[in-house]
């Protein structure tokens, strides 16, 4: 059950492609991708995961005491590993290239550009913030396994819109709740991840669609998390 925090992500979009993408052109344009993190639609996105996080801060230790870690949330630990989703959108940037589909290949570019945006800022965070795990681990905060895969459903919701964002964003959101539950992370470590997952997913596929987007916290007494819906 994922009973410690909500997530409820309603999309949907019309996504437009621009042409295809060399691969060195996925590294010189990660100085845009990162400077479109704070283009107003990604910090509206930012502000609300840190305000959510700061929510349930004070909570963090009473939702870990409630952890199942049954195994039902023990294939999260591995769905939302940072560096097989890079492999997967390299693999996807060379297939499609290979099939001579420009599509295929910029989806792929940007799956992988999306993770080394994420994953650059989460370990900046993570390396300055230096918190301790619920397990006693480092490098709590935030989630790189919530910041890797809602960054990746935020590039297929970019391109393929809700048919493709409902299940991505729910596997993102049952890897977040695996991280609480398997005491790997606090709530609020996974809530941030997410927020910078999808603002970097956003910066990413910047063009690819006009979108509106609308955030609130939502916490209840058992539950914490942040409502998105982006049109």
């Amino acid at each position: 059950m994922l009973r410690t925090f909500v997530l409820a992500l309603m999309v949907a979009v019309s996504p437009t492609v621009a042409g295809a993408q060399s691969f060195g052109s996925i590294f010189t344009e990660l100085p845009a991708d990162f400077g479109r993190l704070a283009a107003p639609s990604n910090l509206i996105v930012l502000g609300a995961a840190g305000a959510g996080s700061l929510l349930v801060h004070p909570e963090d230790d009473a939702i870990v005491a409630r952890a199942d870690r049954d195994g039902f949330y023990g294939p999260g630990n591995v769905l939302g590993d940072g560096a097989t989703h890079a492999a997967a959108g390299l693999a996807i940037f060379i297939g499609g290239h290979l099939a001579h589909n420009s599509r295929t290949a910029l989806v792929g570019a940007d799956l992988l550009r999306a993770q080394i945006v994420s994953g650059a800022i989460t370990n900046a965070i993570k390396y300055s913030a230096n918190r301790t795990r619920p397990d006693g681990g480092r490098r709590s905060f935030p989630s790189g396994h919530a910041s890797s895969t809602f960054a990746a459903a935020a590039v297929l919701q970019g391109y393929f819109g809700w048919k493709a964002a409902v299940p991505s964003y729910l596997v993102a959101t049952y890897v977040a709740a695996a991280r609480v539950e398997t005491r790997h992370h606090f709530a609020s470590d996974v809530l941030f991840g997410a927020g910078i997952g999808i603002a970097s997913g956003r910066a990413v596929t910047f063009g690819r669609a006009n979108r509106r987007v609308t955030i609130a916290p939502a916490v209840t007494w058992n539950s914490a998390g942040f409502t998105l819906s982006i049109n």
